[in-house]
């Protein structure tokens, strides 16, 4: 069976780690059910946009677009790794669950900050 062609996006590393954020992220808004929900929406939306920004990067042709886009990945992913520590901090989240969150930021905002310079 042939295998589908792949967008620009999907052959990045790191799209790929913002999906593994993504999924992360979303097992911990599955706990936060019923804690602000403004909180919880701000955290949906930040992981939402580096996902969505790298992919728009990715597909410009402009070098300075793709640098924008991946430059507003890489603030959203510092606002998931913000709101991760506000709610650490409130005593709605332990600060041991979001370990293997906060190293995919790392990774994913490292990476990030090489594409958009």
């Amino acid at each position: 069976m042939k295998q589908p062609a792949l967008l620009d996006h999907e052959t990045l590393i790191v799209y790929q780690r913002a999906l593994e954020l993504l999924d992360s992220i979303d097992k911990i808004l599955g706990e936060l059910a019923s804690f602000r929900s403004h909180l919880r929406d701000q955290l949906d939306r930040a992981i939402t946009s580096v996902v969505l920004n790298i992919a728009e990067g990715a597909g410009e042709f402009r070098l300075a677009e793709k640098q924008r886009f991946y430059r507003m990945a890489k603030r959203s992913a510092t606002e998931v790794a913000a709101v991760l520590d506000i709610l650490v901090r409130r005593g709605v989240l332990d600060g041991e669950r979001c370990t293997a969150a906060r190293g995919l930021i790392v990774e994913v905002v490292a990476m990030l900050a090489r594409m958009a310079s």
